[in-house]
C-alpha cells in the first residue's frame, strides 16, 4: 500500500471544493495512508479566515500530521544550500515538506512539482 504526503496547494484546491482535488484525495485514500506535513497545516491556518476555522479543521484533521524532526530539518536546509549553489532557490516549506517525504518514503503529491527537483523524493504532479 503507498503512502502519499500530499502539498498545501491541494489541500487549499480542495478546500474551495474544486471537484478534481476533492476526487484525487478520494482516489489517494483508495490506494493508501495520506498525510499532510506540519508545514502544510501550519501554511492552511496561515491562510484561514477566521470564519473558515470549523471547516479548516475538518479537512486537517481528517488527514495524518507528519511531524519534523533533526534529520529532516538538517536535510531541508542542506537541499536549500545545495540547490542555490545551483541557481535553484528552494523555499524552506518546501524544502522541509520535501524532507517530510523523503524521510518516511511518502510520495509527495504536488500541483508545483517544479517546487521539488529533489532527487531522493518521489514527486506525482497532480494537474488540476
Amino acid at each position: 500500500m503507498a503512502g502519499y504526503l500530499v502539498d498545501t496547494n491541494i489541500l487549499i484546491l480542495a478546500f474551495r471544493k474544486r471537484p478534481t482535488a476533492v476526487q484525487l484525495l478520494r482516489e489517494l485514500k483508495e490506494q493508501g495512508v495520506v498525510r499532510i506535513s506540519v508545514i502544510t497545516r501550519t501554511e492552511i491556518f496561515a491562510g484561514m479566515h477566521p470564519s473558515e476555522e470549523e471547516r479548516t479543521l475538518e479537512l486537517v484533521s481528517a488527514l495524518d500530521s507528519v511531524s519534523i524532526d533533526q534529520e529532516m530539518a538538517d536535510q531541508a536546509g542542506r537541499w536549500i544550500y545545495q540547490y542555490a549553489r545551483q541557481g535553484v532557490q528552494l523555499s524552506v516549506p518546501d524544502a522541509l515538506i520535501g524532507a517530510t517525504a523523503a524521510r518516511h518514503g511518502l510520495i509527495l503529491v504536488t500541483t508545483n512539482a517544479s517546487h521539488f527537483p529533489m532527487r531522493e523524493i518521489t514527486v506525482q504532479a497532480a494537474n488540476l
